[in-house]
């Protein structure tokens, strides 16, 4: 996979590629990260990408022309092009790993009020909101896209440890525990020192239906619904 991030402050995503299991991702071959600063697009000598808003109000808007130069730059037609907005649909496992699936991904990083519509209308094909509340930062919204998608990637992560974590069918991961066997006068489940792998699992499973239906209980209606379906 090869994604090419578009924004103003391109450092905050370079630093993040630098570190953990997404720089060794991107040693392996695995996946491609570029950044592109929108400010190497801008046609001014003050560099200019923002600007007041037609109609009035507060803020600013990220303007047309810098972002339009950029997105023919790195051949946006060609790839799955996402906007980063609260004003998006929501960004959850599903969708996640409906993105680890393309070739190409161009990501728009917002700032201020936004962008101008029409770039919006021209370039981009999908708007995502990683939750619903604003961020100052695209780049923090792209980041978080980007850590959930990488990793569904073939060959980042091995298909083991994906499998049972939060989201992947519909409940939350099981708790863990590791050593010492005795922390602050707490234990470790006997069933978990038992080495008896069927009662493990079984275990696992009432866990993660109890944690589901405590902490999110929608989530455990929807998946009881669909166990009965």
């Amino acid at each position: 996979m090869k994604c090419t991030v578009l924004t103003l402050f391109p450092e905050i995503i370079d630093g993040y590629l630098s570190t953990s299991i997404m720089a060794r991702a991107i040693q392996r071959g695995i996946v491609s990260v570029e950044t592109v600063n929108i400010r190497d697009y801008t046609t001014d000598r003050h560099r200019s990408c923002d600007d007041a808003p037609y109609g009035g109000g507060a803020g600013m808007v990220m303007m047309p022309q810098p972002i339009a130069a950029a997105m023919e730059a790195v051949d946006s037609r060609s790839a799955r092009t996402v906007y980063l907005t609260p004003s998006g649909r929501p960004f959850h496992q599903a969708c996640a790993r409906e993105l680890a699936g393309e070739e190409r991904l161009v990501l728009l990083c917002g700032r201020y009020e936004g962008v101008d519509q029409r770039v919006i209308d021209h370039y981009v094909n999908d708007e995502i909101s990683v939750g619903d509340y604003v961020l100052s930062s695209g780049e923090v919204a792209a980041l978080v896209l980007l850590d959930a998608v990488y990793r569904l990637v073939d060959g980042v992560i091995s298909g083991d440890s994906l499998r049972e974590e939060s989201h992947e069918d519909g409940l939350l991961e099981y708790p863990h525990y590791t050593r010492p066997e005795v922390f602050q006068d707490a234990g470790v489940p006997e069933v978990l020192l038992s080495g008896h792998h069927a009662r493990i699992q079984e275990w696992r499973r009432q866990k993660r239906l109890e944690k589901t239906r405590r902490i999110r209980p929608d989530l455990y209606e929807r998946y009881v619904r669909t166990q009965e379906e």
